[in-house]
């Protein structure tokens, strides 16, 4: 069975051998970076399954470390870790492509469940890919490879994040109707809060910026209650 291979990057050596030691307890191959330069190199030798960046750190911080992954890969999931538990911060990671934002002191069985969820979703930790089922979802003059997690558009591609997926899925087996904002947020990120429903908000504007080739369709947002994919016929 694939064991997943993580991208940790993180100065703090104590926070760091108590983090890996655990990790790799669990079953995963962990490759821990101090800096931002050496995480860099070896994202660019090796193949990874997930990265976990500090945003605090030397040489190149966490930002600007997911920035250039995000330049040559969109789908491998990122969670930043972070003393910073200011909103912004955590908005900033989410626009940058971040699949997550957990703050710092954390528990290590937090951090578990959220890796296990994005391997899940990224078919690396369970699920042999032979076995996947094929899901398209036509929208507009738009076809969602959800498995493949691609919008196609005529002759363009466009490659979408775990979650991007997620909601857009969510979006288009409902569409011209209103889904709540709880259930989607309980449905993706898995619980209902202010924060999440600011993160929310950021993954909209994503897609409706890759939908706006298409004058027909246009992602609405019923305030107060939700949001709603509508295809003008």
């Amino acid at each position: 069975m694939h064991k997943p291979r993580i991208l940790y990057v993180e100065d703090d050596l104590s926070l760091s051998f108590v983090t890996q030691d655990s990790l790799e307890l669990r079953g995963y191959h962990i490759t821990h970076c101090l800096d931002g330069e050496e995480a860099l190199r070896k994202f660019a030798a090796e193949t990874f399954d997930l990265c976990i960046l500090d945003v605090m750190l030397p040489k190149v911080d966490g930002f600007s470390i997911a920035k250039k992954i995000r330049d040559t890969n969109t789908q491998i999931p990122i969670l930043f870790l972070s003393a910073k538990s200011l909103k912004e911060d955590k908005i900033k990671g989410l626009q940058i492509g971040a699949d997550d934002y957990i703050t710092k002191p954390y528990s290590i069985e937090e951090l578990v469940l959220k890796i296990e969820i994005f391997l899940r979703r990224s078919q690396v930790a369970i699920f042999p890919t032979t076995l996947l089922p094929i899901t398209t979802l036509g929208i507009g003059q738009y076809v969602l490879d959800y498995p493949n997690q691609k919008l196609n558009y005529l002759n363009t591609q466009q490659n979408l994040t775990h979650r991007e997926a997620d909601l857009l899925k969510m979006l288009v087996e409902n569409k011209n109707q209103i889904v709540k904002r709880d259930i989607i947020l309980k449905n993706i990120w898995g619980e209902d809060d202010y924060f999440l429903g600011r993160s929310m908000d950021v993954f909209i504007s994503r897609l409706r910026k890759y939908l706006q080739h298409d004058a027909n369709l246009r992602i609405e947002n019923i305030h107060g209650v939700g949001f709603r994919l509508t295809e003008i016929q």
